[in-house]
């Protein structure tokens, strides 16, 4: 990932993704008007912050990645595996952990603070999703549902371009022992892989690997997915919900670009 300084609002971008007619970024918390807890760009209006600096903020966020604020789709996220089909800029009312769309003018939001962002793309088809997975979602499969409703809609899982954004690291997520139960039942053989006993009672859950098995499962391949490997929280440039609570929100966005004329195509 790098950073993107066309505004002063930075944006963490994938390489993964250069070239191939999408458009995909993640916010920080910096660049903002939100105050105290919630500094600065806080993109969550269900956090008790000023709805007003969040208006503001969400203005910038939307400038800096290139589209207007009445271009992004935000769900009501409700840490489940339901994936929303988006059809037009600005559409309200959704309640889904994943928005999948095929336009070219919705910029899709999904907004975390721990939680894994990830945006899907197939460059084939043409149509990019974005997925909110903390645990709940993840032991859910919301990756692997969104992945499937792709594959519904005509995609083929081995033609998907997938990026990883921030989220609490694997060495600091600690868990109890139902969050490891639900992962066992979610992952079965593969649970060893991503949850670990930390030596106090406790476990550490990877959920960066967790979501990467059921990616490559549902027939993703290994060397099409980009992890950040960032963490959030204190030192960071990200919310922490865990770590700072109640704080703010930062977000991943996509958008499909407009296909070229070709005239307007470059002959090389």
């Amino acid at each position: 990932m790098i950073a993107r300084t066309a505004t002063d609002i930075p944006l963490l971008t994938w390489s993964i993704f250069d070239g191939h007619g999408v458009r995909a970024a993640v916010t920080t918390r910096d660049g903002g008007v939100s105050a105290g807890r919630y500094a600065s760009l806080n993109l969550g209006l269900h956090v008790d912050d000023d709805p007003e600096a969040v208006r503001v903020n969400r203005e910038r966020a939307a400038r800096a990645f290139g589209a207007a604020p009445h271009d992004l789709v935000f769900a009501r996220q409700v840490h489940g595996r339901e994936v929303a089909t988006v059809t037009e800029p600005g559409q309200q009312g959704i309640e889904a952990d994943a928005l999948i769309t095929a336009e070219t003018d919705p910029v899709l939001v999904i907004m975390v603070a721990d939680c894994v962002p990830l945006v899907l793309f197939d460059p084939v088809r043409r149509v990019a999703a974005a997925v909110h997975a903390g645990w709940p979602g993840t032991v859910a499969g919301v990756t692997t549902a969104t992945v499937l409703e792709l594959q519904k809609q005509g995609t083929d899982p081995n033609d998907l371009l997938v990026g990883i954004g921030p989220s609490i690291a694997p060495d600091r997520y600690q868990v109890g022992d139902d969050v490891h139960v639900k992962a066992v039942e979610a992952l079965g053989d593969r649970a060893g892989d991503v949850i670990r006993p930390d030596g106090t009672g406790r476990w550490l859950f990877d959920l960066w690997t967790a979501n990467i098995i059921q990616l490559t499962e549902a027939g993703v391949r290994p060397d099409a997915i980009e992890l950040a490997g960032l963490d959030t929280g204190p030192g960071t440039p990200f919310f922490s919900h865990r770590s700072q609570g109640p704080t703010g929100r930062f977000a991943a966005l996509v958008q499909l670009k407009a296909p070229q004329s070709p005239e307007n195509q470059d002959p090389r």
